[in-house]
């Protein structure tokens, strides 16, 4: 036995041997579990089908330019995100396009969730290196303004990710109703109405997973100080209260989208977090990326979340 383990250790196999009969012992999910986990959010302008050339009405449809699409995957290869939330894609084969093309950059993320709701043009997806356990986006919800009712363009995208066997997080992306008006109906109101369909989901998720590890994420087309992103926050007392991560870019701004027929920069997407998850977000490691040709990619920029799954719960932030 003696001899034989010298016989390994001079080839340098003991480490690994040892390693493997220890596996059996190991803590659930202690041997996959790793070091950090990078999520990214990102409206992704107009990645889908849709008429381009509006001076010539009879044009097909065409698909988002070729130099904006390797912009955007140039930035998603700066970040290299283990968990991708996507805005305004189109259907399933526009999501497996970036899956592919990010594939191509060393970023396998083999896992998808996309939920179309109301709007036949743009959806959401979400991509992720680790397996999806569980599915329950909301594709058909409504809301009555009057005597109308309407529905929630792009749904809640609601997908949990197993990151390891001990540790969960459920994401929940939305699209809110864009701020260009339409003479149905006030966009602000659609937009509030659309942020109380979000929060009644939160609030049952709460009642039936009390405690859980949640990420709320997206284009909410609204700034901080209006009643929609309240709502959604929710009160402090509450079980399912959400704290937003304010974050910033490499200069301190905390804007998230240019509009460039305004000349207006704003901060439009945002990132909530549970309680049960808030102490795990590794805040030195979350941002707003930072590209001064941000605009040939989308008219948003990505944000950023790091997110440490070793770190305990009830550690307070550093």
């Amino acid at each position: 036995m003696h001899a034989g383990h010298a016989f390994f250790q001079r080839r340098g196999f003991v480490p690994a041997v040892f390693f493997c009969l220890l596996l059996p012992w190991l803590p659930a999910g202690a041997q996959e579990r790793p070091e950090a986990v990078v999520f990214c959010s990102y409206n992704v302008k107009n990645w889908l089908l849709m008429q381009r050339s509006f001076g010539d009405k009879d044009a097909p449809p065409a698909s988002k330019p070729e130099k904006e699409k390797a912009k955007v995957v140039e930035f998603l290869a700066d970040i290299r995100p283990d968990i991708l939330g996507l805005c305004e894609i189109g259907s399933v084969a526009d999501l497996k396009e970036i899956q592919s093309r990010l594939q191509s950059e060393g970023i396998d993320l083999p896992h998808l969730e996309h939920c179309a709701g109301a709007d036949p043009t743009r959806s959401l997806g979400l991509l992720s290196r680790y397996p999806i356990m569980g599915r329950n986006s909301q594709n058909r919800l409504y809301y009555q303004m009057g005597a109308a009712s309407f529905p929630m363009q792009r749904g809640i995208l609601d997908a949990t990710v197993s990151i390891t066997t001990d540790f969960q997080v459920r994401f929940l992306g939305v699209h809110l109703k864009s701020k260009r008006a339409i003479p149905e109906a006030d966009e602000t109101l659609m937009r509030r109405n659309e942020a109380h369909l979000l929060r009644l989901h939160m609030d049952r998720l709460f009642v039936q997973e009390p405690g859980a590890q949640v990420v709320c994420y997206g284009d909410f087309n609204e700034h901080r100080n209006e009643p929609a992103i309240s709502a959604i926050i929710g009160s402090r007392a509450s079980p399912g209260y959400m704290t937003d991560l304010h974050l910033q870019d490499a200069h301190g701004l905390v804007w998230t989208h240019f509009w460039d027929d305004a000349d207006v920069y704003g901060r439009l997407d945002y990132l909530f977090v549970s309680r049960s998850l808030r102490p795990r977000v590794d805040m030195k490691g979350s941002y707003i990326h930072t590209a001064a040709d941000f605009d040939k990619a989308s008219d948003h920029r990505p944000i950023v979340m790091t997110i440490k799954p070793g770190r305990n719960s009830s550690r307070a932030q550093q």
